[in-house]
């Protein structure tokens, strides 16, 4: 995945498709997150990687409240030179 510029395919409960733009992706303690923004709702989203079977994986909406703090300083460090804050 290119930083900053990709896009990616998620689907919702009720099976929509809801198009996502990558702003930043990190791992911290060998877990992967990702900072997407979902420009129709206005909405900035955390996700974690799931590992499922075989080599695939799924991502779920972080939504611990203390994860959240934390990746939003990590995110908050790694946008600085965007001039993007969340």
């Amino acid at each position: 995945m290119s930083k900053k510029q990709d896009t990616i395919v998620f689907f919702d409960a009720e099976d929509n498709e809801i198009e996502l733009r990558v702003l930043e992706q990190t791992t911290i303690a060998g877990q992967n997150y990702l900072l997407v923004l979902d420009e129709e709702e206005d909405a900035v989203l955390l996700f974690k990687e799931v590992p499922e079977e075989g080599d695939f994986v799924s991502y779920e909406i972080v939504e611990d409240n203390v994860e959240i703090e934390a990746l939003l300083k990590v995110f908050n460090e790694l946008l600085d030179d965007m001039d993007i804050q969340i």
